[in-house]
């Protein structure tokens, strides 16, 4: 029974990643297209999301401020859920729904991006920071799943929705990093032209 249940898992994800594959391809490409140029232009990176998003977070940062497959110069790029004063602050005196927003707005400027990963769409703190993003004029890359939630109401014809089509969060996560490292691939790619070991 177990290994059922194992091999359950394997293939639901498998199946969803091809099913996502030509669905989610124009967006996740348009979306490295405005990283890209952002960071051309000398702007930033700024990521946010909870739990696992979280975690997604930080991992995108990481592989632009150190790297994903190829030696390169760091590239810009924040995970706003690392500083846990500002996070505790801001949570404490205010509400843990603007930890991100208060963040945004201080380190966001015009022509940065913000990477928002919710899998709902519905997260009130991830909501909060596309918000403030809006605000000053930078784009949004939004990662969601369930048909996009909240998220995908208040994104502009500037910013790109890559929305799983998935209701199951962990199947909606496991994309989620499969197109972080498309993302991270595509800004390699955008930079340097072919293939790592060219």
């Amino acid at each position: 029974m177990t290994n059922q249940r194992i091999l359950a898992h394997f293939q639901e994800s498998a199946e969803l990643k091809m099913r996502a594959a030509a669905e989610l391809a124009l967006p996740i490409s348009q979306a490295v297209e405005l990283m890209f140029l952002a960071l051309s232009n000398g702007n930033k990176i700024l990521a946010c999301g909870n739990g696992g998003s979280a975690a997604d977070c930080q991992h995108f940062a990481a592989e632009l401020v150190g790297r994903f497959e190829r030696e390169r110069l760091p590239l810009p790029a924040m995970a706003l859920t690392t500083d846990t004063s500002i996070m505790t602050a801001v949570a404490n005196d205010y509400s843990f729904q603007e930890v991100f927003s208060k963040q945004v707005q201080a380190f966001g400027q015009s022509g940065d991006i913000l990477l928002a990963l919710s899998t709902s769409g519905n997260s009130a703190s991830v909501v909060n920071a596309v918000n403030a993003a809006l605000e000053r004029d930078m784009r949004v890359i939004a990662l969601t799943g369930k048909g996009g939630g909240e998220i995908r109401n208040i994104l502009t014809e500037a910013d790109v929705h890559i929305c799983v089509p998935h209701e199951r969060t962990a199947r909606i996560q496991e994309v989620h990093l499969l197109t972080i490292h498309c993302l991270c691939d595509g800004i390699d790619a955008a930079l340097f032209g072919g293939d790592a070991d060219e």
